[in-house]
């Protein structure tokens, strides 16, 4: 149909083009074609059944589809909703409903990115009122609707890093708990927070800060490989909420995958830097029914993380808030602990590859406690990060360490980690030359491990600290090398003694020997050719110490060969001048025992006993206080906190039974240890409480009354249930 077949078909009481009555239909017509023609004003009319009968040639150009290709067509096939997410009308309703419209957002169905017009239609009739079809107008948008469509957008997502922002987030987390709850499904939230972000910031700029985030983005959405809303809250501060996952093995898994692809080196075009990740995860309905519920959770066991030596996760518990507490307490403590002579010091030695003796020992901060007793150094390690009394802690540990070794045999040094804060201090070399000279010892017996981190601090202080260091005659040890962000700069730049390679490169060349021991062989050969020596930690295994050997590694440290010891075994061992250590198979590390002498729950045949839980491993535990107890007898022990696991006694000795689990724990991120799942709340809520999340403490809460006890209590009184 023509613009004049069109115009010859309207009806006087709804076409939408009304004659003037000064103008002829041929000076109307012209006017029409102009206006057509300017792009001010477009048409389109169709039949009685929707199929497009015309539409102006300027339409079909903007749209990039031949006019002949579309005249016939049914209008839906042909216009599309420009929402992309289908939330505004449609248009076969409005056809089919004969009623007018306007302003309708739409597309070309076959170009879904291009052209964006707004539509407006009239229904026509034939003199008898019978319905023929449409007649309209259109309109270019484009413009206006992707200006609408980035203010939207802006609103919805964080501008820098195109990921979901705050308000989207909290949207999405209170309506996706909603509608769980209903469902009764689970879903997780995850905070994650930078560590060394602000250095990053403060020494490359807010440029470069910028870009690190995009970075961070770009890997996150690659780590998390399930479905997931991911959103950066602000700051470096980012939260992932990933719908219906309860297992925290797989959420440990994926904490942990997000931890190590965040570590890994940036590059940036102010220059290389390295930051760090920690995650604190909730679990709804577990943690936290309502949103802001679960993402206190969250946060509570972000804090967690980060005060337990950050590059953590850590999983909610309902006595965090209890822990957080009393960390705060132990960390105003320090003063005190400073002034008061309360810190004492350990010695891990290591050991001289080619001869087996002791040729330095590694110096490690513990705390005697006044109230709790005796810290030790990796729980004091933990307390004491991102403390204020770091550098003193520091000072304390160099001045201790050096007045320890000149007891020893000349041959013997002493080696002390030293803090980033404390590095970077004005009168650090000063420090370090007094504590020498009061302690009447060469520098050269003096051996300072020193993180890369502090090549991220200002160049200049760094440089002189180095220099000073080197004219003064001490070792220096660049620490953590491997860790996946070394660089060559450092050890062309710093005059260093040796490089000790990274923990968990060991522990991987352990675990799968081939890769991770080239990279090792590599880092020997490259020392060599620098003139340094090498040297590795935390080695467990007689496989793991003949590998490292045979790399090359000159000294070697870890459980294999001892444990850190007090000051008085070091003065025994080297008391006939030389100290040399047999490497033993039998050693291993000690396990980390949060939960030892914690008072807990164990179920059997409808009757809660208390008991000591004296020890707890991956795959059983050790409980004392009950007598006459089988081996094969099958319990519930209840961790607190919703966590029961199966187990069976597999050992039983007077009043203590050695449990096995029927499915092992996991770790909970933070050296301890928790169960894969726990109690549903939904199940609980199935049987008439109101739905709620789980509380700390003991759990099933049976009444000793209620059941027949099978064995009896050793000794006078049952404990008492934490």
């Amino acid at each position: 149909m023509s613009l004049k077949g069109l115009l010859s078909s309207r009806n006087t009481r709804s076409a939408p083009f009304a004659a003037g009555s000064a103008m002829s239909d041929g000076e109307r017509l012209a006017m029409l074609d102009e206006l057509e023609q300017s792009g001010l004003g477009w048409f389109w009319a169709s039949d009685a059944s929707g199929h497009l009968t015309y539409l102006s040639a300027a339409i079909a150009a903007r749209l990039d589809v031949p006019l002949g290709e579309l005249i016939g067509q049914p209008l839906p096939t042909i216009f599309a909703a420009a929402d992309r997410e289908e939330r505004g009308k449609s248009l076969a309703l409005m056809l089919g409903a004969h009623k007018a419209f306007a302003g309708m957002a739409v597309r070309a169905a076959r170009r879904p990115e291009g052209t964006v017009l707004r539509l407006s239609g009239q229904p026509v009739t034939d003199a008898a009122g019978h319905f023929i079809g449409f007649r309209g107008t259109g309109a270019d948008i484009t413009e206006e609707y992707h200006r609408e469509e980035e203010t939207a957008r802006l609103a919805r997502y964080d501008s820098l890093t195109g990921l979901s922002n705050r308000h989207r987030m909290a949207h999405n987390i209170e309506a996706t708990l909603t509608a769980f709850r209903t469902a009764r499904r689970n879903c997780a939230v995850m905070m994650i927070d930078l560590d060394r972000f602000k250095h990053v910031n403060d020494t490359l700029g807010h440029a470069a800060g910028d870009e690190l985030l995009k970075q961070v983005a770009a890997r996150l959405t690659r780590a998390i490989d399930r479905e997931c809303e991911i959103g950066r809250l602000g700051g470096d501060e980012f939260q992932v909420m990933l719908p219906d996952v309860d297992d925290r093995g797989v959420l440990g898994d994926l904490a942990m995958k997000i931890i190590t692809m965040l570590r890994q080196p940036y590059s940036l075009e102010e220059g290389r830097c390295v930051i760090g990740a920690s995650v604190g995860i909730a679990i709804a309905p577990h943690d936290g029914v309502t949103r802001d519920e679960i993402v206190r959770a969250a946060d509570l066991a972000l804090y967690a993380s980060k005060n337990g030596g950050r590059g953590q996760y850590r999983f909610f518990s309902g006595e965090l808030e209890n822990e957080t507490i009393f960390r705060r307490r132990l960390e105003q403590d320090l003063g005190t602990a400073l002034r008061e002579e309360q810190l004492f010091l350990r010695f891990e030695p290591i050991v001289e590859a080619a001869a087996g003796t002791v040729s330095s020992l590694e110096a490690h901060v513990c705390w005697n406690h006044a109230d709790r007793g005796i810290i030790d150094e990796e729980e004091f390690a933990q307390i004491i990060e991102g403390s204020a009394l770091l550098a003193d802690v520091g000072r304390w540990a160099i001045a201790a360490a050096c007045a320890r070794a000149c007891d020893w045999p000349d041959t013997v040094r002493i080696a002390v980690n030293v803090p980033v804060p404390l590095f970077l201090a004005d009168d650090f070399v000063t420090l370090v030359a007094d504590a020498v000279d009061a302690a009447g010892i060469a520098p050269s017996r003096l051996e300072l491990e020193i993180s890369e981190a502090v090549f991220f601090g200002d160049a200049s202080v760094v440089d002189r600290a180095l220099a000073g260091l080197f004219k003064l005659g001490v070792r220096l040890t660049l620490d953590e090398f491997g860790s996946g962000y070394s660089s060559l700069a450092y050890l062309r730049r710093a005059p260093f003694d040796a490089i000790k390679i990274d923990q968990k490169l060991v522990a991987e060349a352990e675990r799968h020997d081939s890769r991770e021991l080239g990279l090792v062989r590599a880092i020997v050969a490259l020392a060599g050719a620098l003139q340094m020596d090498t040297m590795a930690g935390g080695i467990e295994s007689a496989g793991l110490l003949a590998a490292l050997t045979e790399c090359g590694v000159r000294y070697l440290e870890g459980p294999i060969f001892s444990e850190p010891v007090d000051a008085a075994m070091v003065a025994s061992e080297m008391a006939d001048g030389a100290w040399k250590i047999d490497p033993g198979a039998e050693r291993t590390r000690r396990a980390r025992r949060r939960t030892v002498f914690r008072k807990i729950q164990v179920i059997h045949d409808d009757y809660a006993y208390e008991v000591t839980l004296r020890n707890l491993s991956r795959t059983g535990a050790l409980i004392q206080g009950l007598a006459d107890v089988p081996k094969g007898t099958q319990f519930v022990v209840d961790l607190g906190g919703g966590q029961l696991a199966v187990a069976t006694v597999i050992r039983s000795n007077g009043d203590v039974q050695g449990l096995e689990f029927e499915q092992s724990l996991i770790e909970d991120g933070s050296g301890g240890l928790c169960t894969r799942n726990r109690v549903s709340p939904y199940a609980l809520a199935a049987a008439g409480t109101p739905l709620a999340p789980l509380a700390p403490g003991k759990f099933l809460g049976i009444d000793q009354g209620t059941a027949v006890p099978k064995f009896g209590y050793a000794g006078a009184a049952r404990a008492e249930t934490v």
